[in-house]
């Protein structure tokens, strides 16, 4: 169990050790928020691979144990929010990969805007595991410290929007049989390796990848203030002159930390907590209705099928 005897130190003190076993390693974390847990495994030396499930907006703090640790991270659910030492914001949705480094304590803070995430790390130790690859790959040349270099330089984030071909790689890690996950986690970081090894950079990199604090400060304000006041309706040109940022930065900015538009956010919202009181409350649909912000209870009802993809009526008696 050499090969994991300091990895508690790479979490901070609310993440505990669960089990612990000769290639694998379960952590969880709880607190006020909620909870979460990561399953980590040895896939070579120098290589872990990492199942996240969170159901919290804190991401647990990552200490690396030296510099050169080269982070690979792939969104199936939820939203990442990743806070660099600049000031600047970037994000991760469904189905994108993003490659970064571990230098210097770049990254600030990483939270979970819609409380919940599941993906899978790649986390490289890229002294140890340059030594492996060679060896392994001896008709491929897949060079860890020219990839470091090709997608991270400059410090930056390399980030892939969701593609079929990030899907094929990592679809099936999500599924795999037990009895042979060793050596598909093998087959599956090789493969991924050789596809950012190849990979042209010029076509991939977003000029928009990038938000500023003040920016992601003010949506977070407007996403507060709407599921405070979800029984009135606010325009964009209202939201906009009340929160002091013009429509294009309010709605790019929010869909980004999001993931949906301002509109589509709230309506889910307000079928949420109009799916919570139908369950927990005696009132009637039409009270409910005007609780949400519909004083018409048939424009209620076709928006709670629109999101719940099932009438209110029947919500109720099914639950």
């Amino acid at each position: 169990m050499k090969q994991f005897q300091n990895n508690s130190l790479y979490y901070d003190v609310d993440v505990k050790i669960i089990k612990q076993s000769e290639h694998c390693i379960f952590y969880e974390m709880r607190n006020d928020e909620g909870k979460g847990s990561i399953k980590s495994y040895q896939v070579f030396p120098g290589i872990k691979l990492t199942y996240n499930d969170f159901h919290m907006g804190q991401c647990p703090y990552h200490n690396p144990l030296h510099k050169d640790i080269l982070e690979i991270n792939h969104c199936r659910e939820g939203r990442f929010e990743c806070n660099f030492i600049n000031g600047m914001y970037t994000y991760l949705g469904e189905g994108d990969l993003a490659v970064n480094t571990m230098v210097n304590n770049r990254i600030i803070d990483s939270t979970f805007p819609l409380e919940h995430y599941h993906g899978v790390s790649i986390l490289i130790d890229l002294e140890d595991a340059a030594k492996m690859i060679s060896p392994i790959l001896k008709d491929i040349s897949i060079d860890l410290y020219i990839l470091r270099d090709k997608l991270c330089a400059g410090d930056r984030c390399f980030i892939i929007r969701a593609k079929n071909s990030i899907q094929h790689i990592f679809s099936e890690l999500y599924t795999i049989p037990d009895e042979v996950k060793y050596g598909y986690f093998k087959l599956k970081v090789l493969e991924l390796l050789l596809f950012l090894s190849i990979i042209d950079t010029s076509e991939q990199f977003e000029k928009r990848t990038y938000f500023q604090k003040n920016q992601v400060n003010k949506i977070k304000q407007i996403k507060q203030f709407l599921t405070q006041h979800i029984e009135y309706h606010f325009t964009l040109k209202e939201l906009s002159k009340r929160f002091d940022i013009s429509l294009n930065s309010m709605n790019s900015c929010f869909k980004a930390v999001y993931g949906i538009p301002i509109y589509a956010y709230i309506r889910t919202y307000r079928m949420q907590v109009a799916a919570s009181m139908l369950l927990q409350s005696q009132y009637s649909i039409t009270v409910i209705a005007g609780n949400v912000g519909y004083e018409n209870s048939s424009k209620f009802a076709s928006a709670f099928k629109a999101v719940m993809h099932i009438s209110p009526s029947t919500y109720r008696k099914s639950h």
